[in-house]
């Protein structure tokens, strides 16, 4: 077995980019497009200028210009050097090494100067014939993997734009691509200093070639690169896993003869699905995998609860599950269910995606305090889709769940109090439409009852929703932008209150003076009391706040407060039993899946995936 070797040299731009003559470096199709921008390109231009005239200032200090480092994975077997951090920075150098030689280049006549520097350049460039002594220019020592789709879904061959411009020195008239913008950049900036400042202009040369200095970081093994290039990279955005993830795929099925037409398919399905799940989730393409994660883990039924680093997950099994040609659809199935959730669409062809007690469940659980009521509910999602009573088995388990969430919390408020059941209910799901939970013999007891009158503030929201929902007239969703209202409110005159101020502060914390409000109501509503915020609870299109409007009364003290605690605690209490009383009925004319579909869950489960 090959151990990992690791070498780090200081070496000049002329040095570094001319060892692209024996291992030619590559950029990776899992990297990110080449995007520096006008910003960029003249900063570094000018960093470069200011500090060849500060050597030309002080020629006996022997000056030197850092550029930062370049992280390479040294491929043997192809014999290249895979860039892994620095393509923008490598990219760009190249860039200015040929304007400059085209600039030089230009004139019949050229002086020894310009010819001394046409043949320091070229073997930064290009492979040299070794009977001739000139140049392949054909044959540029870099070559970009990129995968890129325009906004009209064709495809953008990066590498044949950069390998043009290098070959030629030209740009394809009307081009907009970063290289083609960039390059013109460069010539420009060059052209105008050789006319300002001409005398110095070989200085700049030089120094560039010379001066300019890159701290290449070689290593023999991929992961190992990666993992210093997520520790060196401060300059922009990390490289995800899900990029990483393209690039095996991509690799795997051109590997296994795909086609070109294939291979552009993926290129674009992919682009759609990032651009879609950038909608959803802030972390994008990276989210929908760690939700899949969990998918294949229950199917692999481990429940282990630490939970494993995404990359790392599918290295153990050597990124097998990533092969499976279900994976896109698998991914795009688990992106529409947030985009209902979250961006409350509908599905078409899914009833449940206009189901509204369905909605309203998942708008209570979207409220729970941590990430892990998500799983169960992705995999059951996944897994039962297309029962015939999904919309009725689901809305059984949800609100089954929800159940277990809210009473488990409540009774401890904490993750460690729900992780290794979760985990199990994934495994449970796998198998069966109404997985079991455990007895809940806190929920039916007079403590929980009385803990629900203070509740844990990470359940208020979880609770008040619940109360709305309940309401029958309520047959929408509350709108996103919602706040909890205080119907006695927080700040107060003094003048009109004649009990102790701490009584008072503890009541308004009950859940029996709180309601959900729309934001702009709650606004406008503000500290007034209860007989003059009656008329913006009228204009609510909320149910349980439009009630209250019609309440007789015109101060709301103490004993509304608790007379109301009474209300809603046993509502909550009675409604939660009666969910579970409902789902243990109904799991025991529970639908199994078929002998057939037994034998192929147990199929995939060897597999490792699905």
């Amino acid at each position: 077995m090959d151990t990992t070797e690791i070498s780090v040299n200081k070496k000049s731009v002329k040095d570094l980019l001319s060892s692209g003559s024996t291992s030619k470096f590559v950029i990776p199709d899992y990297q990110r497009p080449y995007n520096w921008s006008d910003d960029e390109i003249n900063t570094l231009f000018e960093d470069l200028w200011e500090a060849t005239l500060d050597s030309i200032t002080n020629p006996n200090s022997n000056k030197t210009f850092f550029l930062g480092s370049i992280v390479t994975f040294y491929n043997k077997d192809l014999n290249e050097q895979e860039i892994i951090d620095g393509q923008q920075r490598i990219t760009t150098l190249f860039l200015l090494l040929r304007a400059i030689y085209t600039d030089l280049s230009k004139n019949e006549q050229r002086n020894e100067k310009e010819e001394n520097f046409i043949n320091e350049i070229s073997p930064c460039l290009w492979i040299k014939d070794k009977y001739t002594n000139t140049y392949f220019k054909d044959q540029i020592l870099i070559d970009s993997k990129i995968i890129e789709n325009s906004e009209d879904g064709k495809n953008i061959n990066q590498n044949e734009v950069l390998k043009e411009i290098l070959k030629t020195g030209l740009v394809k008239e009307g081009a907009t691509d970063n290289y083609s913008k960039n390059y013109l950049k460069l010539k420009e900036l060059f052209e105008k200093k050789s006319k300002d400042e001409a005398i110095k202009i070989f200085d700049f040369i030089y120094f560039l070639l010379n001066n300019a200095i890159l701290l290449p970081i070689t290593t023999n093994d991929e992961d190992t690169a990666l993992t210093i290039f997520s520790t060196l990279n401060d300059r922009g955005l990390p490289l995800s896993d899900a990029d990483i993830f393209k690039a095996k795929i991509y690799n795997h099925i051109s590997r296994n003869g795909a086609s070109d037409l294939e291979l552009k398919q993926f290129v674009y399905d992919w682009k759609r699905l990032e651009i879609s799940s950038k909608e959803v989730f802030k972390d994008g393409m990276q989210q929908l995998f760690y939700y899949y994660m969990f998918y294949l883990r229950a199917i692999k039924k481990d429940y282990k609860t630490t939970t494993p680093g995404l990359r790392n997950y599918f290295k153990e099994e050597k990124f097998e599950s990533l092969f499976n040609t279900n994976l896109i659809t698998r991914l795009e199935t688990i992106l529409n269910f947030w985009l209902v959730v979250n961006n409350r669409i509908s599905l078409e062809g899914e009833d449940w995606s206009n189901d509204i007690k369905i909605l309203q469940i998942l708008d209570c659980l979207k409220n729970y305090p941590n990430e892990f009521w998500k799983y169960p509910v992705i995999v059951y999602y996944l897994t039962h889709k297309n029962n015939t009573n999904f919309n009725t088995n689901f809305l059984a388990f949800l609100r089954r769940f929800y159940t277990f969430l809210l009473v488990k919390y409540i009774q401890m408020p904490s993750i460690n109090a729900v992780k290794a059941d979760i985990l199990k209910l994934d495994i449970k799901i796998i198998e069966n439409p109404l997985p079991s939970f455990d007895d809940l013999e806190y929920l039916a007891s007079d403590e929980f009852k009385k803990a629900l009158i203070t509740p844990h503030y990470k359940t208020v929201r979880m609770l008040l929703l619940l109360l709305a929902y309940n309401n029958e007239k309520q047959d929408t969703l509350l709108p996103d932008k919602w706040e909890i209202e205080h119907i006695f409110p927080q700040s107060w005159n003094d003048n009109y209150i004649n009990m102790p101020v701490e009584t008072l502060k503890e009541k308004i914390e009950h859940l029996g003076n709180k309601i959900p409000f729309e934001k702009k109501l709650n606004i406008k509503a503000s500290n007034g009391y209860f007989g003059k915020k009656k008329k913006e609870y009228l204009e609510s299109k909320i149910e349980i706040v439009k009630a209250m409007s019609k309440s007789t009364f015109e101060d709301w003290v103490t004993n509304n407060i608790e007379a109301r605690d009474t209300e809603v605690t046993e509502e909550i209490q009675n409604t939660l039993k009666k969910w579970v009383n409902n789902y243990d009925n109904t799991s025991l004319n529970e639908i199994h899946p078929t002998e057939e579909e037994l034998k192929q869950i147990e199929e995939f489960r060897k597999k490792g995936y699905i």
